[in-house]
């Protein structure tokens, strides 16, 4: 995997992550996984729109135009109850699997 690369399945979770502290606009979500991250992880326009859209169709999220504080017309995406739900199932099997990685790399 390449320097900065999200890990496979992680880019959902970490949209739902981002909106559960409340609505955002793409790039604002692609930036606060950025700056969360330390600078490390980096979502693209062409994964992070598909990402959004995925889970808008399953209900996920919501969305509202506004105006971005660039006074720019954005799409503004925000968890829903389902979405709440989802992302807390998401990091329970985040939690499971890193429990089992960390497993295996302390006692191989």
């Amino acid at each position: 995997m390449p320097r900065n690369e999200m890990p496979s399945g992680a880019l959902v979770l970490l949209i739902l992550r981002v909106l559960r502290s409340g609505a955002l606009h793409g790039y604002a979500i692609a930036q606060r996984i950025h700056s969360l991250s330390s600078d490390v992880l980096r979502v693209e326009e062409g994964a992070l729109y598909p990402a959004l859209q995925r889970i808008l169709l399953k209900g996920w999220v919501t969305s509202e135009w506004g105006i971005s504080e660039t006074n720019r017309k954005v799409r503004f995406y925000r968890l829903t109850p389902a979405g709440r739900k989802q992302l807390e199932a998401e990091l329970s099997d985040y939690h499971r699997v890193h429990q089992a990685i960390q497993s295996v790399l302390h006692t191989a």
